[in-house]
């Protein structure tokens, strides 16, 4: 511990340090309390610089707790000051003596003076006296030449911190550097002086060392060598040792380096525009096909198969349970018998017990019998339907000759299967390419006006909505609005309703239920006198803000899953927007995307919202239905959202719903973002990776499952149309339809035997044997085959496989290279190894995977012959511009790496294809599953309407046949009324710019269509057939329950609801 005056000492010490006061720091370093010894007052400026730099430095240090400078540092750092002042009194000494030497030419005191102003004279080496000498004088009249004058002073800067000066005239040493001094630049520096004496002695050192190498040479080469060798053998031992410790990391290292060797060749082969041939050699492997690869695509086919058979039958059973419903509808209307009801009933139980199971009986007759003449028809029309499932042309062309209640009828049945309601990429890419080439042919040949797409009812849109919405048993609306509307129905306190006559008839009803008094209120009001009352006001206020929060919900839902939305429907969108852009290029950005909202919204997601147990978006159990109120909710939901998408404001007779327009404008900005973005998606050949030339390299071919009434229905289309699809007559369909001639009847497909020719039922026989469904697999007519004209593109795949056959065998860096180097005689066992391999794995290859007879024989041929074959090939591709023997073939080798390429995308979405079926699969189920539960519900009502029979003794009787089945009924007669009579019964009310004396000249053709409850209305003016239109008995029914009392038809015709429901009862369902 520092005493108290010491303490006191230190601070004067440290004040002065501060000042910057170096006689101020004396007189406190030669305080008596300070007790600091050596003090030297000629010191005292360079003592102020140390002790100035001491308190600096720890000041800087962070870790220091104290920031001034005690007794004991004070002390060291005047020790130090001390030092530094005899190294600068030393350091003059030498470079004055020297100098003075030098000047004086006294060549023999050199010696002596350097041994006396070094520290260490043992140094100098006294041999080296004359070195020395002339070294110092020499460099002493090259620095006297550079200066012109000169003063007496000498510098020197001591560890590069302070500088001292000394004068050699007066003698004197100083800290402080004189204002205006002169030095004396002429004489060497002390640090030069040293370098010469030093580098003497280095070299003395250095040359006799040397000397000593020299002489002994032999035995330092030896000691070297045995160095090395024991360093080499330590150096070795030790890796050798450490490679045994980390044997494992070693491993993964090395795994490490072949793996990312491995992944810079993939790199080259997927991303260099040419691939070099080493690269593609050892990717070659990855067309190979395994036994796995046979399995996958045998279980794919499988499914594929169960999945195109149970959307058939389920669309059968979906069919046949809407006819239920109208059946049972009109039953409950005591307008036709139970018998009718139990028939149908009947018919759905034997589907629900299997019926629909495709039948393979026609495997071993009928087409697929083994006979030539029938084979080759077979063959036909699998090469027929390839060329309709391949050219899309066609069946654009001929979706557009048929009547549009054909054609509808044709693209749910027949265009559907012959994708295979797109079960797979391959199929579901040329569905897309025929929705686009049938819509783009629709809107030029159908379209005049951009809004003819929003008020029309395009063939193409439709079929593409009907498709998108669940024709593959794959609900996309059901994960797109299933949460959200089961939100909406669920909650029972949500109550919207916009018109304000209805809110205010509930809130007169509510009034009187409260009071148990009718009100005084007018009971029929208008919109306008209705909104005069301020209930009725507040209430349309909370519902409307029910509205807002409610399709906010809905909205965002939409908007937030683009991602979810099929990108089937997505690119039609992009194509339509397109096609339509390029028909109208004058219309807006706003119009063209209003018809992009008018497909993805109002005809796609907008009936789901409205009606989602009509689209599978919830789940109903049988019997159950949506409530009036909930159904409301959604219906404005919808509405708001349908003006949204279309940027249309609430007006006119929606006045009332005004305050919502901004929200309408704010809204349909929303729309206009996700319609533009949805439109933004790849081309089918980029999503997919196919092109018209995938068929030709994958491993499989194509099957669809198609009925025999399909065949024949598609048959008998093409040559009534063939004239307007096929006009040329070397076309292909034309030369496919010419060798199929004439269209075959049912128990020709089937075979003779299939049907008892005295069966007196025959005729319904066949017409059920006609539903049975043959699988075809699709053949081009142009597959490579022997005997038969080979094309360019054929020629180039023969040829891709012979070159991989040849480059796994032989090594070489160019194909030219490889194809003019002999093989060898073990190359050429190597080949024939390789070749007995493959020909064991196609023994085990199913019969429809197997390569053509040509192929095989192919890959039989010695390496050389290969090589031959190849160099021929070569030269014909050349000619058709195909390969070019300029870059050595690197065309042909270019195509082997795309298909190596493709062959792994392959794999990956045949797995992906895998998983999809069965996911497809288990949903249809659930869905078959749902409607047997519907069959039965449909069962116990009709059971408790028969035992309802037999309690109330009706004179009613069922009539059955002998084989237990209720009698059929017969197909009702046409009615025929005059307008004057309809007006009589009070049917018609009017008709308009006639004269009701003029009602006896028309008259209206009522006729029942095969499809129940479907009616065909024909008018007759003075016996002119005029117009005709098609009735819905359930549309009439929908009518009904919605109160509609008065409906339009031909667009002019007035008719009483109620009154023509009862007529179609009477006349087509009573007795």
């Amino acid at each position: 511990m520092h005493s108290f005056p010491g303490v006191v000492a230190v601070g004067y010490i440290n004040e002065a340090i501060d000042e910057g006061n170096p006689l101020r720091t004396l007189e406190t370093l030669l305080l008596p309390t300070a007790n600091i010894s050596d003090v030297d007052p000629a010191h005292a400026q360079h003592y102020q610089d140390v002790l100035y730099h001491a308190k600096s430095q720890k000041l800087g240090d962070s870790e220091s707790v104290s920031k001034v400078l005690w007794l004991d540092e004070i002390q060291q750092a005047v020790d130090e000051a001390n030092v530094d002042e005899d190294r600068a009194k030393q350091w003059v000494t030498l470079v004055v003596d020297v100098n003075q030497c030098l000047e004086g030419k006294k060549s023999s005191d050199i010696l002596s003076v350097l041994k006396s102003s070094t520290s260490n004279a043992n140094d100098i080496i006294p041999e080296c006296a004359d070195k020395y000498h002339d070294a110092l004088v020499k460099a002493k009249e090259l620095k006297s030449e550079r200066v012109s004058s000169e003063g007496s002073w000498l510098k020197l800067n001591l560890n590069e911190k302070y500088d001292y000066c000394y004068n050699i005239d007066s003698k004197e040493g100083s800290w402080v550097i004189p204002e205006s001094c002169l030095y004396k630049e002429s004489w060497l520096t002390g640090k030069e002086i040293e370098a010469f004496w030093k580098g003497c002695k280095q070299r003395k050192v250095y040359m006799h060392r040397r000397q000593t190498f020299i002489d002994n040479t032999d035995s330092i080469v030896k000691i070297q060598s045995w160095f090395r060798m024991a360093t080499a053998r330590k150096s070795y031992l030790s890796r050798l040792q450490y490679f045994r410790d980390h044997n494992n990391e070693i491993v993964k290292i090395q795994s490490l380096l072949r793996a990312n060797k491995a992944r810079d060749d993939y790199k080259t082969l997927v991303g260099s525009e040419n691939p070099p041939l080493t690269v593609i050699r050892k990717f070659v492997y990855l067309l190979d096909q395994s036994d796995l690869d046979f399995q996958e695509e045998l279980e794919v086919a499988r499914l594929r198969e169960e999945v195109v058979t149970k959307i058939r039958a389920n669309q059968q059973l979906e069919k046949d349970l809407n006819l239920m419903d109208i059946k049972i509808g009109l039953l409950v209307k005591n307008r036709i018998t139970l018998e009718d009801v139990i028939s149908h009933s009947k018919k759905l139980n034997k589907k629900k017990g299997g019926e629909m199971e495709i039948l393979n009986n026609t495997d071993n007759q009928g087409i697929k019998s083994l006979s030539k003449e029938r084979r080759k028809t077979l063959e036909t029309y699998q090469q027929l339907f390839y060329l309709l499932q391949t050219n899309p042309l066609y069946l654009a062309k001929l979706i557009f000759q048929m009547p549009q209640n054909k054609s509808t009828k044709f693209m749910d049945t027949v265009i559907f299967t012959l994708y295979n309601y797109a079960s797979n990429q391959r199929e579901e890419y040329l569905l897309l390419k025929l929705f686009k080439t049938a819509l783009e042919e629709e809107i030029k040949s159908k379209v005049d006006q951009v809004q003819d797409i929003v008020t029309g009812n395009p063939t193409v849109i439709k079929m593409v909505v009907s498709f998108n919405r669940g024709a593959r048993g794959q609900n996309t609306l059901r994960q797109l609005l299933a949460a959200v509307v089961k939100e909406i129905i669920e909650d029972k306190s949500l109550i919207i309703n916009t018109n304000p006559v209805e809110v205010y008839k509930a809130w007169v009803n509510q009034l009187e239920t409260q009071t148990g008094e009718a009100s005084k209120l007018p009971y029929d009001v208008t919109t306008e006198q209705a909104l005069t009352y301020p209930e009725v006001k507040n209430k349309l206020e909370a519902s409307i803000e029910n509205l807002r929060r409610v399709t906010d919900k809905v909205l965002n839902s939409i908007i937030s899953s683009l991602d979810l939305l099929p990108y089937g429907l997505r690119y039609i969108a992009k194509v339509l927007k397109n096609s339509i852009h390029e028909k109208f290029p004058d219309a807006t950005e706003d119009e063209l995307l209003k018809i992009v909202g008018n497909l993805l919204y109002y005809r796609y997601m907008n009936p789901a919202i409205v009606a989602p147990d009509g689209f599978d978006i919830i789940d109903m159990t049988a019997g159950g239905q949506i409530n009036s109120d909930q159904r409301r909710n959604l219906g404005s939901v919808a509405k708001v959202l349908q003006h949204a998408a279309s940027n249309k404001l609430f007006e006119g007779e929606n006045e009332h719903l005004s305050s919502m327009n901004n929200y309408l404008s704010e809204t349909y900005q929303e729309f206009r973002k996700y319609f533009k973005e949805a439109c933004n998606v790849p081309e089918p050949e980029e999503k997919f990776n196919m092109d018209k030339y995938t068929d030709l390299v994958t491993v499989s071919k194509p099957v669809i499952y198609i009925s025999i009434e399909e065949i024949i229905s598609t048959h008998s289309l093409l040559l009534e149309h063939q004239d307007a699809i096929a006009p040329e007559k070397n076309d292909l369909l034309s030369e496919l339809l010419g060798s199929l001639g004439e269209v075959p009847t049912v128990e020709s497909f089937l075979g003779e035997g299939a049907v008892d020719p005295n069966d007196p039922n025959k005729a319904n026989t066949l017409s059920q044997l006609s539903k049975t469904e043959i699988s075809l697999v699709l053949a081009s007519k142009y597959d490579i085959e022997d005997g038969e004209a080979i094309d360019s593109r054929s020629l180039m795949i023969k040829t891709k496989k012979l070159i991989i056959d040849v480059i796994r065998n032989q090594p070489g860096n160019t194909l030219t290279e490889i194809l003019e180097t002999p093989a060898t005689a073990q190359q050429e066992a190597d080949h024939a190894t390789d070749m007995v391999s493959r020909a064991m794995i196609d023994s085990r290859t199913p019969e429809e995977m197997k390569h053509s007879q040509s192929m095989i024989e192919d890959a039989q041929l010695p390496l050389e012959q290969k090589k031959r074959k190849i160099q021929r090939n070569l030269r014909t591709l050349e000619q058709t511009g195909h390969v070019s023997s300029k870059n050595k073939y690197q065309d042909i080798l270019n195509e082997i790496a795309k298909d190596i390429r493709n062959q792994r995308i392959y794999r990956k979405l045949r797995k992906a294809e895998l998983a999809k079926l069965q996911q497809t699969l288990n949903a249809l189920n659930k869905k078959a599953a749902f409607y047997e539960e519907q069959i039965n519900y449909y069962d116990t009502y009709i059971k408790t309407c028969l035992d309802n029979l037999k309690r109330k003794n009706t004179r009613r009787s069922i009539k059955l046949d002998g084989k237990g089945e209720p009698k059929g009924t017969k197909r009702a007669k046409p009615v025929k009324y005059t307008a004057a009579k309809l007006h009589e019964k009070g049917v018609l009310l009017d008709i308009d710019d006639l004269q009701t004396n003029q009602f006896k000249n028309v008259t209206f053709d009522i006729i029942a269509t095969e499809d129940v409850g479907i009616f065909d209305v024909r008018s007759k003016f003075l016996g002119v057939e005029m117009e005709k239109v098609q009735l819905n008995i359930q549309d009439l029914l929908q009518m009904q329950y919605e109160g509609v009392a008065v409906m339009k038809m031909f667009d002019k015709v007035k008719v009483n609801v109620n009154l023509l429901i009862y007529l179609l009862n009477k006349k087509f369902y009573g007795k």
